[in-house]
């Protein structure tokens, strides 16, 4: 099976993002402009939390890793689609379409888990305050953030099982910008109903997962910011609201992408643009903007 795989097709064509030259002509500086500002945003975020003592916590050691996961969530597709911009014939080998698959569903799927494991740190920091240094020790943040890449690479590898072995024999063309398993599955010369359930199966159940889990957390932050006084109910929401809206921007797209039945090109186009270009520079910008630990620690770096 492998055989015929590279033989019958050993590289995909990638129609791209859109078809106007005009366009083509400034979208690659945007994207350029957009990947260098995620580049420079996430790893500021990193190096910042390991350089300054004060922000050596749970918190912040999971949103350092939140940081490399969104740099590397955006460096998987990016750089080969700014590249594309440039050539009349887009292309990728049938290794390197699986390579965007296999690593886009490990980041994908390792920032969803990490996602829930934020809200529990907050819940355990809002709902039980005396008992988070206990909860929260080193090697529990460590255990959370591997516990987080194990969940990412098991899915990963199961994705990409399904689909590694199937045998396609053309067309090959994918009216995308990069690689990802509803599209490629189609191309498939064999019937794959059976296999595209068991794929939405594998994506739904880690999304509904992660996304009940951190509903639940939520709901028992929100409950318990009831009881605060006004000043602390203020404090606990406002470190909640930077979280809520990741975990928006990031479920959002990824619920329609691989869950919603119908599917729209154009749409699924931005919202892929939203899930591997947008999302990973806004993330960094929602953390730091409301966040005085952050802010001080910046300033304490001017100084």
């Amino acid at each position: 099976m492998e055989e015929v795989n590279q033989s019958a097709v050993s590289e995909f064509i990638i129609l791209g993002l859109c078809d106007p030259r005009e366009l083509q002509v400034f979208l690659p500086v945007i994207f350029s402009s957009l990947y260098l500002i995620t580049v420079l945003c996430n790893i500021f975020v990193v190096l910042l939390i390991i350089a300054d003592l004060h922000l050596h916590s749970p918190m912040y050691f999971l949103l350092a890793n939140l940081s490399f996961i969104d740099f590397c969530l955006s460096s998987v597709t990016t750089p080969k689609l700014i590249t594309d911009f440039l050539k009349e014939k887009k292309t990728i080998s049938f290794g390197g379409c699986m390579c965007q698959i296999f690593f886009g569903h490990l980041f994908g799927g390792s920032e969803m888990v990490l996602l829930v494991l934020m809200a529990y740190d907050r819940y355990v920091a809002i709902c039980k305050p005396l008992h988070y240094s206990s909860i929260m020790n080193r090697q529990m943040y460590i255990g959370l953030m591997m516990t987080s890449w194990i969940i990412g690479f098991v899915h990963s590898i199961s994705q990409l099982a399904m689909i590694v072995k199937l045998p396609f024999c053309g067309p090959s063309e994918l009216d995308s910008f990069f690689c990802d398993i509803p599209l490629v599955i189609k191309l498939a010369c064999m019937d794959t109903h059976i296999l595209e359930v068991l794929i939405n199966a594998d994506n739904g159940i880690l999304t509904t997962i992660c996304f009940i889990l951190l509903l639940i957390s939520h709901s028992y932050i929100l409950f318990t910011v009831c009881h605060f006084s006004k000043d602390g109910a203020s404090k606990a929401l406002s470190t909640c609201t930077a979280h809520i809206t990741v975990v928006v921007l990031f479920f959002g797209p990824c619920i329609f992408i691989y869950l919603w039945p119908f599917s729209i090109t154009w749409a699924d186009k931005f919202l892929a643009v939203l899930y591997v270009i947008i999302i990973p520079l806004l993330n960094p910008v929602i953390y730091t903007i409301r966040n005085k630990e952050i802010k001080n620690a910046m300033k304490r770096l001017r100084h």
